[in-house]
């Protein structure tokens, strides 16, 4: 895949396409910030010994034209995934594209704020500081392996500043949990049968031993039990994460937000 800027929409639109084959079966090289032509060049060569399809991105129409030419001239495979949607969109507005390339990722102040809420994010991360609770725009509480972190960077990756407090029995939630309003806490519970298979695959990867307290099920529900008690002395809104992609689970507390206002 080739782009004059970053590359992050051509790779996301290969693997999305590449997820309906074999997962193994493509393998993607990314050429970033391409400017000239020796690159595109050399680029094409590569393709074509390795028989391989080139995916691009360009804006500037002197590169477009230049890499077509070549992967014609090479009898090298080609799809140009932004062109065709901009002369789309520039036929519909009447108006003549700016050309310019990585204009999507300028730094306004979108691009800050996502910057601040994933240092937030980081920052917050498994209760490191229960002073994040006051500042935070959501606060995900719920026991161990309930996707609490992956969860707190896909909603920092869309401008949200997440904390995220893990709920032990062992260990007395922070006051700030109680001082926010309920609505911004989300206690996030999971089937224990689920919870159990999660924690023991998590032990394989670690290389320790399924019989380990962590994946025992007598301590998994009273870890649930707690978690319960404390969402409930929270009030706070709850989601069931069993079987849940991260993304869903976002989605659910985005559309929470939304229909509720939050400020």
């Amino acid at each position: 895949m080739v782009s004059d800027s970053i590359g992050e929409t051509a790779e996301a639109v290969i693997r999305a396409a590449a997820s309906q084959f074999e997962s193994k079966s493509v393998e993607i090289r990314r050429v970033a910030y391409v400017g000239d032509r020796k690159t595109i060049k050399e680029t094409i060569e590569i393709a074509r010994e390795e028989k391989a399809l080139v995916v691009f991105t360009l804006v500037v129409p002197e590169m477009q034209h230049y890499l077509i030419s070549e992967a014609v001239r090479n009898q090298v495979p080609y799809v140009d995934l932004i062109g065709p949607v901009m002369n789309g969109i520039s036929r519909l507005l009447g108006k003549e594209p700016k050309r310019e390339p990585g204009l999507i990722h300028k730094l306004d102040k979108e691009y800050f704020r996502k910057v601040e809420a994933i240092e937030f994010a980081v920052k917050y991360d498994d209760g490191k500081d229960p002073r994040g609770v006051l500042r935070a725009d959501v606060v995900l509480i719920g026991v161990s392996r309930t996707s609490k972190t992956p969860l707190s960077m896909y909603l920092a990756h869309r401008g949200l500043k997440v904390a995220n407090i893990p709920l032990v029995p062992e260990v007395e939630p922070p006051d700030e949990l109680y001082l926010i309003p309920r609505k911004r806490c989300i206690g996030l519970i999971i089937d224990p049968d689920h919870l159990n298979s999660i924690r023991r695959e998590r032990l394989k990867a670690l290389g320790l031993t399924s019989e380990a307290s962590y994946a025992n099920m007598g301590r998994i529900l009273d870890e649930l039990d707690y978690a319960e008690k404390v969402i409930r002395r929270v009030g706070c809104p709850q989601i069931n994460v069993t079987n849940k992609a991260v993304e869903e689970t976002a989605n659910i507390i985005l559309d929470m937000i939304n229909k509720q206002g939050w400020d």
